[in-house]
């Protein structure tokens, strides 16, 4: 009893300060950037301040955070659905089918809004391209949905190739490379909304949908406790999947967040509860809300997002490595 007590609050004194942190970093995400806004000058009904702090500021700010909240949260129903730590949400499709509906967004669509629901498409058909397969298959467990994610991918990487072939190379190919690289550059807070609205749904019903822990027992255990699990698995990965799509059909692919968030929580934590995978959205927002501002104050010219997660990533890749023997 004493041991659940001081696990509790060790979970509730971390996940106070993973909230305090990405408030924090939210809050300083506003005001760092090439325009210098002040707080004096917003008081002051600054017209131009104003306009940079609601078009582009703001909307920055909210997309590091819930962007990189339900990345963190994601990477951790993966790992847990899968049983798998290197599990993402590349697994079964979702990056390169978003990848590939960007692709064909730019070279015959117009509009960030259509690039952004082309994306979201191709990565929410990779999925369910992907579990049909596995359907299909005479095991229909976690690793039938694995090898069916690396056959979509596979087909979504050709698709992007072919697109890349008859792009235009000094401007469509160059827009594909860069939304491939990741960016929260261009992002209106009046064209997310939608996008804002499912990921903030499906964060809400994963965090209630407490069956999803079951999910990291052998299906037969599962099976034993009358839990249908192979239900429960594609339910948790559409739910899951339709989050992330809403993030990186935004953003563009974004790397090590799903990764690295939901092992940053367990190494803190412990464990593999429903405290870890809110503590894995804290950290997956924080990663991405520091990597933005990086992203737009260290060069003269705004740099992909992905290098500055890749970069803070890295090294504490390395450091799970070297700590393999005391891995949950």
């Amino acid at each position: 009893m004493k041991h659940s007590m001081e696990s509790k609050n060790k979970a509730n004194l971390y996940l106070i300060a993973g909230s305090v942190g990405l408030i924090l970093l939210t809050a300083a995400s506003l005001f760092i950037g090439k325009y210098r806004i002040t707080l004096t000058g917003l008081i002051a009904g600054d017209s131009m301040q104003w306009r940079v702090f609601l078009t582009l500021r703001a909307s920055r700010a909210v997309i590091g955070a819930i962007g990189g909240f339900v990345l963190g949260m994601a990477g951790f129903v993966y790992q847990t659905v899968f049983r798998n730590p290197l599990a993402s949400p590349d697994i079964i499709g979702v990056s390169s089918g978003a990848s590939a509906g960007a692709a064909f967004g730019i070279l015959f669509l117009s509009g960030s809004m259509a690039i952004t629901v082309s994306a979201f498409a191709g990565a929410v058909c990779s999925v369910i391209l992907a579990l049909v397969l596995s359907f299909l298959t005479a095991d229909r467990d976690g690793h039938s949905i694995v090898l069916a994610g690396i056959a979509v991918h596979s087909l979504a990487q050709t698709a992007l190739v072919c697109l890349k072939l008859i792009a235009d190379p000094e401007k469509q190919l160059a827009s594909i490379e860069y939304w491939i690289m990741g960016s929260l550059n261009g992002i209106s807070i009046y064209s997310i909304k939608g996008n804002i609205i499912l990921c903030l749904f499906c964060s809400v019903i994963l965090f209630l949908y407490r069956q999803i822990i079951l999910l990291s027992l052998d299906d037969n255990e599962g099976k034993m406790l009358g839990v249908n699990v192979q239900q429960i698995r594609l339910i948790v990965l559409l739910i899951a999947t339709l989050a992330v799509s809403g993030v990186i059909s935004m953003t563009g692919l974004i790397s090590f967040v799903s990764l690295l968030a939901p092992h940053g929580a367990r190494l803190l934590l412990k464990n593999n509860r429903l405290s870890t995978m809110l503590l894995s959205g804290l950290i997956g927002g924080c990663l991405l809300t520091m990597g933005d501002i990086f992203a737009r104050s260290i060069a003269s010219t705004e740099l992909p997002v992905s290098i500055f997660t890749s970069l803070l990533g890295v090294p504490f890749l390395i450091y799970l490595c070297i700590r393999r023997s005391d891995r949950i």
